[in-house]
This record gives structure tokens, C-alpha cells and sequence, in this order.
């Protein structure tokens, strides 16, 4: 189990370094290559400007995903093949919340995905001069296993999910985790911070790279690589 876990981080780290590369070529305001491209603006409408249905994640999940797992220990044939990847429970950037219902295993582009949500988030604040928040991702890639567990106690979860197919992330537009304050009158209240959050999410939902859903009920942000 040691050298899958092993194998795991270091596929991970790869996977982070391809980001950081193609953020290299990419500026902030979407600009590719010296071609600027013009992003409509987010106004906050959270309901209205992230609401891909939920046919278009499905749509998503299935071409770019593996095939849905039955129990967790399915997860072991595609670990070895690459197919799959381990999320570190803590980085810098994001960390995994306590997972009950899903376990923290992605798809690379989604992984990738990810990262460059997360990255995105970190260059807003930055630019914003805003102190520095890290994401908290509440659910990842669900088994038949899994969605049986949560069907019993959560009513609206439903059986066919984007979640089956290790494509898809939820993050939290509620809680958001920050570094020991050296002076907590520079707190950003979670509404900005959601908000800003919700520009990152924009933005690469015009660029075609992901689908993104606001969930009110579940506070959080549901997420689906393209």
C-alpha cells in the first residue's frame, strides 16, 4: 500500500506541475498565446451564471471519466493503469475535507482541473490584495457503495451521479480555511470569498473547461471537467 500511495503523490505532483505550466502560457484576464479573449462579467447571479444542468455534467463525466465503480476496492485496477489519482488530504492550495459519503481519487484532467481552480483563486486574492484563503473540497468520487450510504440519508442525492465517474469535485462556498491570522480585523467574510470563488469558476466555464453548478442546499459548488 505504501509504494500505491508513494505512486499517488507523485502522479499528483506531475499533475500539478502541468498546471503551473499552462498557467505560464495563460495570463488572469484570459489571454492565450497573445490572444486576448474577452470574458463576459460575473455579477454574482449565482444561480443564473453557474447553472449547467445536470445532463451537461453527465455529458461531461462520461466522455472524460471511467467507468462508474461498484465498491471502493474497484478503485486498485485503475490506480495501477494511471487512470486514477490520489488527492493529498493537505496542500497549500486546497485540502480535502473529512470525506464520509466519496473517497479522494480524480481522474488526471480532472485533478488538473483542480489545481487550476485552486491556483486561480489564490492569483485573485493576491491581485485583490486580499489575505491568502485555501479551498476546502467536500466531496469527490462516489461508488455505487457510497451513493447507496448517502441515498438513506440524504433524500435529494440521486443514483445516476457526474460523482461516479472520478470527473467531478464539490468545493465548499461556506468554509473556507486561512493560516493563523497575525490580526483577524484583515478576516474576509465566506460571502466574498464565495464570491470570488465564484469569478475563478466563471471564468473557466467560458473557457470550456469545466461545468459548474451552484448548490444552495449543499453550500457548495458542484464541479465537472470538460
Amino acid at each position: 500500500m505504501l509504494k500505491y500511495t508513494s505512486y499517488f503523490v507523485c502522479a499528483l505532483c506531475s499533475v500539478i506541475l502541468l498546471g503551473a505550466c499552462s498557467k505560464s502560457n495563460s495570463d488572469r484576464d484570459g489571454s492565450k498565446n497573445g490572444t486576448s479573449e474577452k470574458l463576459p462579467r460575473f455579477i454574482g447571479d449565482y444561480n443564473r451564471e453557474l447553472d449547467d444542468r445536470v445532463d451537461e455534467h453527465m455529458s461531461g463525466a462520461k466522455a472524460k471519466g471511467i467507468k462508474a465503480l461498484a465498491l471502493r476496492a474497484d478503485t486498485l485496477k485503475y490506480i495501477k493503469d494511471g487512470s486514477l489519482v490520489r488527492l493529498p488530504n493537505q496542500l497549500e492550495l486546497f485540502r480535502v475535507d473529512d470525506l464520509k459519503y466519496s473517497i479522494p481519487y480524480l481522474v488526471p484532467d480532472a485533478a488538473k482541473l483542480l489545481v487550476d481552480v485552486s491556483m486561480d483563486f489564490r492569483d485573485s486574492l493576491i491581485s485583490k490584495k486580499l489575505p491568502l484563503y485555501r479551498l476546502v473540497v467536500t466531496s469527490v468520487t462516489r461508488t455505487n457503495e457510497d451513493l447507496e450510504k448517502l441515498m438513506k440519508r440524504n433524500l435529494n442525492a440521486i443514483p445516476e451521479s457526474a460523482h461516479r465517474y472520478a470527473t467531478t469535485f464539490d468545493i465548499s462556498w461556506k468554509r473556507f480555511d486561512r493560516g493563523v491570522p497575525t490580526d483577524t480585523s484583515t478576516a474576509v467574510s465566506p460571502d466574498r470569498l464565495k464570491f470570488v470563488l465564484g469569478q475563478v469558476l466563471f471564468n473557466l466555464k467560458n473557457k470550456n473547461m469545466c461545468y459548474v453548478k451552484h448548490e444552495r442546499k449543499q453550500a457548495c459548488y458542484h464541479i465537472t471537467v470538460r
